[in-house]
């Protein structure tokens, strides 16, 4: 692949000793990154949930929407990783956190990968065509963005890439409310932009986290190419940009804007004392932590707030 350095099959496997023994289940939930098919499914409940009350009606009435609409988001996010995995197959090696990818260690054969990732995508966007065909559409928008665009074009070239994959990340919301309201309510677009803008300040502090990875990998992450007082400059500027987006959402109460404003706000402060922090690493660190905390009691909140 472009912009990588290749690795050959006999240095993987040579690596493979220090590597803990894994099991065939362990290598496809590796393969598929269950960890954030998991994470996304909230924020396609959230839209679905959303759509469902905001249309007046019953839950229980679009169990079979909800079906469809959770097994095929999960399907196209587990194929796309999958063929993220293939795409990144020279570069994992490079990287601590990605080296005992079932890709890296030949547990998975690289057909077989292919094979999964194509199948999951093909069965997914049947399954989200079942509820609405806007929602089948945003499903292979959100693919071919992070597949090609993301992972085959931007990753490696463009110091931009965590914007670009921003926008893949930022469709799971927008998916779930399509699916039961193709008309895209504005609460479903403030879905989308508050995941579209908490990805940059997320991934950011990763890859300070991260940065010598990255830089062995010769990925042009921000940290790598801007160095750590630019990306802190990134990260508050997009944090501040969440601001405005609850008062968007003011359909989904007082109670939702106060907690969405807290966290913003909270958020803000965390980032506005990198500049009088030594450690770097900490700060990031503290900062990741808070984004992932930020993005469960958001989504969740939205849920709750709607039902009591």
């Amino acid at each position: 692949m472009r912009g990588g350095k290749k690795v050959s099959r006999a240095t993987t496997t040579m690596g493979n000793s220090e590597l803990p023994e894994t099991t065939a289940v362990k290598d496809f939930f590796a393969l598929i990154k269950i960890g954030i098919v998991n994470s996304n499914l909230i924020t396609i409940f959230t839209g679905l949930w959303l759509a469902i009350v905001f249309n007046g009606l019953h839950f229980l009435s679009q169990l079979d929407t909800v079906f469809y609409t959770l097994i095929g988001s999960s399907l196209i996010i587990a194929g796309s990783a999958s063929l993220n995995n293939f795409i990144d197959r020279d570069i994992d090696p490079l990287m601590e956190r990605t080296k005992g990818r079932p890709t890296v260690t030949g547990k998975i054969s690289y057909p077989k990968v292919m094979t999964i990732g194509l199948a999951f995508i093909i069965i997914g966007t049947a399954f989200l065509f079942l509820t609405t065909f806007t929602a089948g559409i945003i499903g292979l928008i959100g693919v071919f963005s992070y597949v090609v665009v993301y992972s085959m074009w931007s990753k490696r070239r463009h110091v931009s890439n965590t914007i670009v994959g921003s926008i893949s990340g930022a469709v799971p919301p927008l998916i779930g409310w399509a699916a039961v309201d193709p008309g895209l309510d504005v609460v479903a677009w403030m879905l989308f932009l508050i995941m579209f803008i908490w990805q940059p300040p997320h991934f950011y502090a990763l890859a300070m986290r991260r940065c010598e990875e990255y830089r062995a990998a010769g990925i042009p992450m921000l940290p790598v190419v801007k160095g750590f007082s630019a990306t802190k400059r990134h990260i508050v500027i997009w944090v501040l940009a969440l601001l405005p987006i609850p008062f968007f959402m003011t359909s989904l109460g007082t109670a939702f804007v106060v907690l969405a404003t807290v966290l913003n706000i909270g958020w803000l402060v965390l980032g506005v004392t990198g500049y009088k922090m030594k450690d770097d690493l900490k700060w990031a660190k503290w900062m990741f932590i808070y984004s992932l905390q930020y993005l469960t009691v958001l989504f969740v909140a939205m849920v709750i707030f709607t039902v009591i």
